[in-house]
């Protein structure tokens, strides 16, 4: 692959692992983005030369897209005009019955909201900003009644479903109504200067480089090559079959009944449906957000700044604070996760011990908040190093489920900040 882009002198390990990383036929295009403080330290992107990519196309991000819900609503909290500990029906007062009325906004950032699968499908036109503004989604969430998972932990990952109830809450409170889409572009991309979108333009549409997912056997037998990345992190065939055991066990018996699709035309295109032409204006925050890698590190970098960067402020302390209180931690499916009132994954290297989906979530990026995306992408940052980490592929690796290629990148970095401070 052609390498291009530019790393600080004591980052160049950074820069060799990316090389070696990667090969044309299985990773087609990726940027990596990182900064110490307010430095960009690592700006790379690598491109097989099969599509028109460079540091500033767009990618969709997939759940990554979940963090910049988060900021959004610390944004309301830092104003004083969101408390995430209220009862959502407090902020949208025909969001009640069937146990909506004590569900709180902490719950819905936490994944506890009862709301992980609908039963009704949604068209693009009912996702764009005119639509929504109309309360094309917010009817629809009105009516819907809760189901939580048959265990003793109320968390479900809501993993298309949280960016619509969020942009719900969002547009009730907001002054002007705005939904996340539009106050996104306002008051983060256009002042930041950084590419991170919901809904795109026409001329933005241009930039977007869309994703590839690769086949199931494509990504077996990366666990087999000798020397692959895959097995570089620990992805062998021994530990690919451990996991599937859990995840089989984990899904069998107590079925739900079968839902529709969340989106129409999902059947047919599956993941692409998040980047195909009639979705690029659709807001889908939780799993559709368009960016690049350079947008995306900034913005984590001014999160582990305390919310300000290069002299512009993002986030307040109170938003900030807000943002990363109270992680809770619950199973989720079949893992421990830790999640804050905000709806950040808090990531500890003690939770490694935990158990085999604990160590691959948690081991290597320890201190690190924020999420990552279905196959790849990642959205996160270190307050106690000042990191801003991201990391953009095209190519999904949906079998990585905790996204460890990409978390190989954050261990490096780790490694080079520690020996700074130790020379």
């Amino acid at each position: 692959m052609l390498i291009n882009g530019e790393v600080k002198p004591a980052f160049e390990p950074v820069r060799q692992l990316f090389q070696q990383s990667l090969t044309a036929s299985r990773d087609k295009n990726a940027q990596l983005c990182i900064y110490l403080g307010e430095e960009r330290v690592v700006d790379l992107w690598a491109t097989s030369g099969a599509d028109e990519f460079s540091a500033d196309s767009l990618v969709n991000v997939f759940s990554s897209g979940k963090s910049l819900e988060s900021i959004l609503m610390a944004m309301l909290a830092d104003q004083g005009l969101l408390d995430f500990t209220k009862p959502v029906s407090a902020y949208w007062p025909e969001f009640v019955g069937a146990g909506k009325d004590t569900l709180t906004v902490a719950d819905v950032m936490r994944h506890e909201g009862g709301l992980a699968q609908l039963n009704v499908t949604l068209s693009a036109a009912q996702l764009e900003t005119s639509a929504l503004r109309q309360n094309s989604v917010g009817s629809v969430l009105e009516q819907h009644p809760l189901q939580f998972p048959d265990a003793e932990s109320a968390r479900e990952y809501h993993a298309i479903t949280r960016g619509w109830i969020v942009n719900e809450i969002f547009r009730r409170i907001e002054p002007s109504n705005k939904t996340l889409g539009e106050y996104l572009r306002a008051q983060i991309s256009e002042p930041l200067g950084v590419d991170v979108y919901f809904d795109v333009t026409e001329d933005e549409a241009r930039r977007v480089c869309r994703v590839q997912p690769r086949s199931l056997m494509a990504q077996l037998s990366d666990s087999v090559s000798p020397g692959s990345q895959a097995r570089k992190i620990g992805l062998t065939p021994s530990e690919l079959v451990n996991r599937a055991r859990k995840l089989i066990a984990a899904f069998s018996g107590g079925a739900r009944a079968k839902l529709p699709m969340p989106l129409d035309g999902m059947k047919e295109e599956n993941f692409g449906i998040f980047d195909s032409p009639a979705y690029l204006p659709a807001q889908i925050p939780s799993a559709g957000a368009k960016c690049s890698a350079r947008g995306l590190a900034k913005l984590a970098a001014a999160m582990a700044n305390g919310g300000q960067i290069q002299g512009q402020i993002v986030l307040g302390k109170a938003g900030h604070d807000a943002l990363h209180a109270a992680p809770i931690e619950r199973t989720m499916m079949l893992m421990n996760t830790r999640f804050t009132q905000g709806g950040l994954a808090s990531f500890n290297e003690s939770d490694a011990a935990k158990g085999t989906f604990e160590k691959g979530l948690n081991a290597g990026r320890g201190g690190f908040y924020g999420w990552m995306g279905l196959g790849g992408s990642l959205f996160q940052w270190h307050p106690e190093h000042r990191i801003g980490f991201a990391y953009v592929p095209t190519a999904l690796n949906p079998i990585d489920l905790l996204n460890e290629r990409g978390k190989s990148y954050q261990r490096e970095m780790l490694r080079c900040v520690d020996t700074i401070a130790s020379t």
